[in-house]
């Protein structure tokens, strides 16, 4: 006998009835309180991982999956963002006069990576609010949701993997990685079941919670930030009331399309990441991201894993600081 779960999350036999993800959706409206005082004038999506913005890491992550049209959603200060994926002719003019040819593809690059459109969410109502921001650009299709604060490795294809599992098994698609039990607080968390022929690593959601207590974790699964949504989802949305932080949740709303298996749009997939992941969500994961991106560039990479190696060992290194804010920190 087939088990219940199995029989209702088949694969979609009529591939014509989903559309392939061709746009995706960044909120980008956080003030960066954790980056003060950096983050006092410039976007924190803005700060360098090495020589690029975060948010063109990705970006250039969403192009990989094909995707070549990108809403990303802000609020007030945040120009540097428009700015960045515009053309900078007069930049672009002094470096052709230069014959810095290098310099020049690097600067044109985030001006070529798609369409990439900007709106205000006018309230910080939570991430719920702001991918419901996006509903008159995205229609009736399909979309991705990519959160600034994770970056994929480039090595990994995570992003199409989802858009290829939201074709196979149609409603909203989470990426789920395995953290420590004492960090799950920290993150949405899933609770889920296999998914019948499918392998390990795609399973069924039956259950979301954001930032459960202690305890109250039903898996060691969190949410990091993918997501492949049908377009019904905003209808949920719409209707999702303030959750946790007095904010409309997400994941509330993802809830409540995991138990609308067999409608239209509903259900909910993981898609179980084992990959690279760099978090720069807070200082001391991004000066993780920072070191562990810039060891492997293609420019730099050789000689700063050497010094690193080096300092290391020395006794600047060993010693350390004693905590207090001799530089200005």
């Amino acid at each position: 006998m087939v088990p219940d779960w199995a029989i209702s999350v088949q694969p979609m036999t009529d591939m014509t009835s989903t559309k392939r993800v061709r746009k995706a959706v960044i909120p980008a409206a956080g003030l960066g309180t954790r980056f003060l005082p950096s983050t006092k004038a410039i976007p924190k999506e803005m700060l360098p991982v090495v020589d690029k913005p975060a948010i063109q890491y990705v970006i250039e992550e969403a192009a990989r999956a094909g995707i070549d049209d990108v809403l990303t959603i802000t609020g007030r200060n945040k120009a540097a963002l428009e700015d960045h994926f515009d053309r900078n002719w007069e930049l672009e003019r002094a470096l052709e006069r230069k014959g810095d040819e290098l310099r020049l593809q690097r600067v044109r690059k985030s001006a070529n990576l798609g369409n990439v459109h900007f709106i205000r969410q006018g309230e910080p109502l939570g991430l719920g609010h702001a991918v419901l921001c996006a509903k008159a650009h995205v229609g009736d299709q399909p979309f991705a949701v990519l959160l600034g604060d994770d970056l994929i490795d480039e090595r990994d294809v995570l992003l199409t993997t989802m858009i290829d599992t939201q074709q196979r098994y149609g409603g909203s698609v989470v990426a789920l990685m395995e953290v420590p039990k004492d960090q799950v607080h920290l993150y949405g968390c899933a609770a889920v079941s296999p998914l019948a022929g499918a392998g390990e690593d795609i399973v069924r959601v039956d259950s979301l919670v954001e930032k459960p207590a202690p305890g109250d974790e039903p898996s060691n699964l969190a949410i990091i930030g993918r997501y492949v949504l049908a377009p019904e989802i905003f209808s949920a949305l719409e209707h999702t009331e303030p959750g946790r932080g007095n904010e409309i949740q997400l994941t509330d709303a993802l809830l409540t399309m995991a138990g609308r298996v067999g409608e239209p749009g509903g259900g909910v997939t993981g898609v179980i990441f084992r990959g690279r992941r760099y978090d720069t969500g807070d200082r001391l994961d991004y000066l993780k991201a920072v070191v562990r991106l810039a060891v492997r560039h293609r420019d730099v990479g050789a000689d700063f894993r050497s010094w690193l190696l080096d300092w290391a060992d020395s006794d600047e290194a060993r010693v350390g600081g004693d905590g207090e804010d001799h530089l200005g920190h």
